[in-house]
């Protein structure tokens, strides 16, 4: 239903109240996730519209207590050695790491806001996702929110703001190979709790069985501290054969921070000599989108 155009001049006083009222961030203090009740949630870009805004403080008000806010932004393509160096970041210190997606040949999961994705890491270790976008964070079981596994996500888009929920894993970097080549089923590299938000929100009649492959995928990661922002970054880069990338750039706050922490974070990078274009990217959906126009599916995960 249309509101009224006399109902949101209110509506916007009561959100610009909303974020005046949100606590002042002190610098220098870093927030880390972790523990059994530590939840995480991403923010795409610092910069958003006053609708919303509207929304940010409505959901946000709903993840109090869910722990840190991962506030991301994606840095432009032709800015990326730019970034590096601007930084200060040091490239020999990345960690390398190797991840799998899995969809039917028609891209069905994808198409029904359902990721799947394993993630080889540097060391010998692993890690494992099924993702559900977008989610609502009002309707989360309370069997969900106690699991130290699930974590939700919060993208701000040009269109809006979209919430997801990831059931995270762990498992042996050999194990995804044995089920990257064959040798061992795809549901190996989950857990029950996994397989059973997989089947839960899968269309009817797909299975682990009839994913695909696809990858993989090389990313470089790295952690910086960097003596202007008081909080610790995170920067991703992933690496297509086409010689395309995504730079993603991140900090953790708490939710309660959020605002004043993404006006700090987005004065950081322009004082890097970043310019934050708002953009509709997101590693997942770049990876979804490389695969589907320039890749066929490699052979079944089963």
């Amino acid at each position: 239903m249309k509101a009224s155009t006399k109902a949101a001049p209110k509506r916007a006083r009561v959100a610009t109240k909303a974020v005046k009222r949100r606590k002042t961030v002190t610098p220098g203090k870093d927030v880390k996730g972790g523990g059994k009740n530590s939840k995480a949630v991403t923010l795409a870009s610092s910069s958003l519209t006053m609708r919303q805004n509207e929304q940010a403080v409505s959901i946000i008000k709903a993840l109090k207590g869910w722990g840190s806010i991962e506030i991301k932004v994606v840095v432009p393509v032709q800015t990326h050695r730019a970034t590096i160096e601007s930084i200060g970041l040091d490239p020999v210190e990345a960690q390398p790491r190797q991840a799998y997606f899995f969809d039917t040949p028609d891209f069905a999961l994808n198409r029904a806001g359902v990721v799947v994705r394993a993630r080889r890491i540097q060391g010998g270790g692993a890690d494992t996702v099924v993702k559900l976008r977008p989610v609502d964070p009002a309707a989360i079981s309370p069997q969900l929110r106690s699991s130290a596994s699930f974590k939700v996500e919060l993208d701000a888009m040009p269109g809006g703001l979209v919430c997801s929920g990831s059931l995270k894993g762990t498992c042996k970097g050999e194990a995804v190979l044995a089920a990257t080549s064959g040798a061992a089923p795809l549901k190996s590299l989950f857990s029950r709790e996994q397989l059973a938000f997989f089947a839960e929100h899968a269309p009817k009649g797909i299975t682990m069985e009839s994913l695909v492959i696809l990858g993989p995928t090389y990313l470089l990661k790295a952690k910086h501290n960097p003596k202007s922002f008081g909080r610790r970054i995170v920067v991703e880069m992933w690496l297509y054969p086409d010689g395309s990338r995504i730079l993603e750039i991140s900090t953790k706050c708490l939710p309660e921070e959020a605002f004043q922490t993404a006006v700090e974070f987005k004065a950081y990078l322009a004082n890097c000599g970043i310019n934050l274009a708002m953009t509709d990217a997101t590693k997942t959906k770049s990876a979804m989108e490389y695969f589907r126009q320039r890749l066929a599916p490699v052979s079944p995960a089963a």
